[in-house]
């Protein structure tokens, strides 16, 4: 029985000593990933890094990380070099191939989410007259259009505080279109303008978090709270 009771107690220490090695090196690693990954400029701002999985030491033996977690509330995108916030971005990535120093990092596959801010949004955009196809506007000048949650897949405009309607917001690849919208009866009467359609305003994101690019189907989704990107990649070069 003594026997049996020493083995069992060294058994639970030995587990303990292992479980706080194992935990004390997902730690650096965590930490080191981070800062790497702004230094190889795949992330605009020092991310919080979670490696999932246990334990961490086996995968590092098998230089391959089965779900890394990434999240940030300060990074931003831009658009021929207008940078605007992108708000609470997370991203899963899984299937992280990585060297033995962290010098290069793989990711088979990762999907990720975050907001731009309607406003924000709003400044993406060229301004109102060249929507309109160059055309001064008495009402709101050279202004942007405001933008708002307009429901399901859909976004309202105004300019000022004339309404020009509802629009849908889609993505190609990392090019996002705002179209539909329309002069209202109001707005026709106050610029003069008449039956005038607003043109479709196309902008492309030039740079995206951890490599990631917008997602092939659903990439843009209107919230009430600003415009969700969804992203995605496969085989998406993290480090190095």
């Amino acid at each position: 029985m003594r026997g049996w009771l020493k083995a069992t107690i060294g058994l639970v220490v030995l587990s303990g000593l292992l479980l706080g090695a194992d935990r004390i090196a997902v730690g650096v690693a965590e930490d080191e990933a981070a800062d790497r990954m702004v230094k190889s400029g795949r992330m605009g701002q020092r991310p919080d890094v979670s490696i999932e999985g246990f334990p961490f030491l086996t995968q590092v033996l098998s230089r391959r990380l089965d779900d890394v977690r990434i999240s940030s509330d300060g990074l931003t995108v831009e658009n021929d070099g207008h940078q605007v916030a992108l708000h609470s971005f997370k991203a899963k990535l899984s299937g992280v191939s990585v060297t033995d120093n962290l010098n290069t990092a793989t990711v088979a596959s990762g999907t990720g989410s975050g907001v731009i801010s309607y406003p924000d949004l709003a400044q993406l955009l060229p301004p109102a007259s060249q929507l309109l196809g160059g055309v001064p506007l008495p009402v709101g000048g050279n202004s942007r259009l405001n933008l708002s949650y307009g429901g399901p897949g859909k976004v309202k405009a105004s300019l000022g505080p004339i309404s020009v309607g509802e629009a849908t917001v889609r993505n190609n690849g990392n090019t996002i279109t705002v179209e539909g919208l329309k002069l209202s009866s109001l707005a026709e009467v106050v610029t003069g303008l008449g039956n005038k359609k607003i043109e479709p305003a196309a902008f492309t994101l030039d740079s995206m978090p951890a490599g990631l690019g917008l997602a092939a189907q659903n990439g843009v989704t209107p919230l009430p709270e600003g415009l969700q990107l969804s992203f995605e990649g496969k085989d998406v070069k993290l480090l190095g």
